[in-house]
């Protein structure tokens, strides 16, 4: 638990996460801040802890908080061995699964994610997706490219608009949460399928509960923010996309092993669905796959989280957490070994 503020003043705490992230991450205010707020170097980043250097390994041994972001070591049993002060460990990121080990849990570390910050860049990404996928906006792009002349649009657009359109969503997450808000001012029809929400509490999300199958052959539009699990794999297979209507989109922001690419690749060559895919499996596509080039397939590069600046509304969130420590208040965000059953 968070220790309540006492003559020890501000707590020490170590940075931790991979080469170049810690750049990126935190601005110059940021690193005022966090000066601040505790005692550290916000200079000094530690990107390896099982052989730490000597400045890394005495920051360690004195450190109550560890602040963390992607590319952070695993906290081992003989990590932690090194770190007998620590109580904290604030992610400044979504996922803890990489770092944070049964050990920390039998330790009683209190541990903090900023997954609701990450997830909003992801539900922006997804709601555009939606409004340019009900509006045919790449094909008409593609065909304006071919055509170079006057032409009759409109005759092209019979199935095109997103009015009363239906949305489906795979899971409750934060990131699915986030969407069906931003989803509320349109004019849409929302599914939602996930197992841990009952018709109730859908309705009182904004959307209507639903099994997979239903969900899959009900919309036009189809969106995967189910988490990355055993439970999970696979979970859109050949069956779920072959009862999706004809020039349905599937949007896949999760990971791509929730997703049956062959059984997808199938659909797509055929032309019958259109995919917005942000994630796939492999994570990077062999340079042979024709997600590449179909031209019914928006391929990203694993954008829709955050980037560039919204990497700061992160640190801001893990900030207001080392602060949340420091007054001893319990975390706003606060991870626990159940939730780790059912998220990413």
């Amino acid at each position: 638990m968070p220790r309540p503020p006492g003559p020890a003043g501000r707590p020490a705490l170590l940075l931790c996460m991979g080469p170049g992230v810690a750049e990126r991450l935190l601005t110059a205010a940021h690193r005022d801040r966090l000066a601040a707020l505790a005692r550290t170097d916000p200079l000094l980043v530690a990107h390896d802890l099982a052989a730490p250097t000597p400045r890394v390994a005495a920051a360690l041994a004195e450190a109550e908080i560890l602040l963390t972001c992607w590319g952070a070591p695993p906290l081992t049993a003989a990590v932690l061995d090194r770190a007998p002060r620590l109580r904290a460990v604030v992610h400044a990121a979504g996922s803890v699964k990489h770092h944070i080990t049964g050990a920390c849990w039998e330790r009683g570390l209190a541990v903090s994610s900023a997954a609701a910050a990450n997830a909003l860049p992801v539900a922006e990404y997804t709601l555009a997706a939606i409004l340019f996928t009900g509006k045919r906006v790449l094909d008409s792009a593609r065909r304006y490219g071919e055509v170079r002349a006057d032409h009759a649009w409109t005759a092209e657009s019979a199935a095109t608009g997103n009015y009363r359109r239906t949305v489906g969503l795979i899971g409750a997450s934060r990131i699915g949460r986030r969407v069906i808000e931003l989803l509320r001012p349109f004019d849409f029809e929302v599914l939602l399928y996930d197992p841990y929400v009952d018709a109730a509490q859908a309705a009182e999300l904004g959307a209507e509960k639903t099994d997979l199958d239903d969900l899959c052959a009900r919309s036009t539009i189809v969106s995967v923010h189910a988490p990355q699990l055993p439970s999970t794999e696979g979970m859109i297979g050949a069956a779920q996309l072959a009862a999706m209507p004809d020039g349905a989109t599937l949007v896949n922001t999760s990971r791509g092993s929730l997703v049956d690419e062959e059984a997808l690749l199938a659909q797509l060559r055929a032309g019958r669905l259109r995919a917005v895919l942000d994630v796939t499996d492999p994570e990077l596509p062999p340079p042979g796959s024709p997600l590449y080039e179909l031209p019914n397939v928006l391929l990203t590069p694993h954008v829709a989280g955050s980037l560039g600046n919204e990497l700061h509304r992160m640190a801001d969130h893990a900030l207001e957490e080392v602060a949340r420590y420091g007054r001893g208040e319990p975390f706003a965000e606060r991870v626990r070994p159940s939730d780790l059953s059912r998220s990413a």
